[in-house]
C-alpha cells in the first residue's frame, strides 16, 4: 500500500477549494448597461405668510421697533431672506414719504407646517418731522406694511 503524503493532501484540498471558489466567483455574467430615470422637482412648495407688528404709535420725528413672524403651511422648509416692507396708510392725505422702514435681514428657515414663528431680527420704522408740512393728516392713521421676502 502506498503512503500518501500530507503535502499532497493539503495541496489537493487547497486546489479544490480555489477551484470551487473560482466557480462561485464567475457564476454570473458581467456586463455594462444603460437606461434612464425620471422625476420632478416641485414647481412650488408653498409660500410664507409674513406679518409685521409696529410696537408703538408713531409721531413726527419718532420711531418704533417692528417685530416679524412667518408662517409656512407648505410641506417643506422655507427660508426667509431679507424682509422688505412698503408702507401705506388708510388716510390718502397722509404722505407715505414721511415714513421710512429699512429692509431687515433674517436668513431664517421656517419649518414646514409652522405658524407665527417669531423672526430673529427686529426691524424699525420712523416718521420724519417735516419742518415745512403740516403732518396732521396722519393723526390716527392706520399703517399697513406690505411685506415680501
Amino acid at each position: 500500500m502506498r503512503k500518501i503524503s500530507k503535502k499532497l493532501v493539503v495541496g489537493t484540498a487547497a486546489t479544490a477549494i480555489v477551484a470551487a471558489g473560482a466557480g462561485v466567483a464567475f457564476a454570473y455574467w458581467t456586463a455594462s448597461g444603460s437606461g434612464t430615470g425620471t422625476g420632478t422637482v416641485a414647481g412650488a412648495n408653498g409660500s410664507l405668510v409674513l406679518k409685521g407688528t409696529i410696537d408703538t404709535a408713531l409721531t413726527p420725528g419718532g420711531s418704533s421697533l417692528v417685530h416679524y413672524t412667518a408662517s409656512n403651511a407648505g410641506t417643506s422648509n422655507l427660508r426667509v431672506g431679507t424682509v422688505k416692507a412698503v408702507v401705506s396708510t388708510d388716510k390718502p392725505a397722509c404722505d407715505i414719504t414721511w415714513f421710512t422702514i429699512a429692509d431687515t435681514t433674517e436668513n431664517q428657515t421656517i419649518a414646514a407646517g409652522a405658524s407665527d414663528v417669531p423672526l430673529t431680527a427686529t426691524g424699525s420704522i420712523s416718521m420724519s418731522d417735516s419742518l415745512t408740512d403740516n403732518q396732521d393728516a396722519c393723526k390716527g392713521a392706520a399703517i399697513t406694511l406690505t411685506l415680501s421676502s
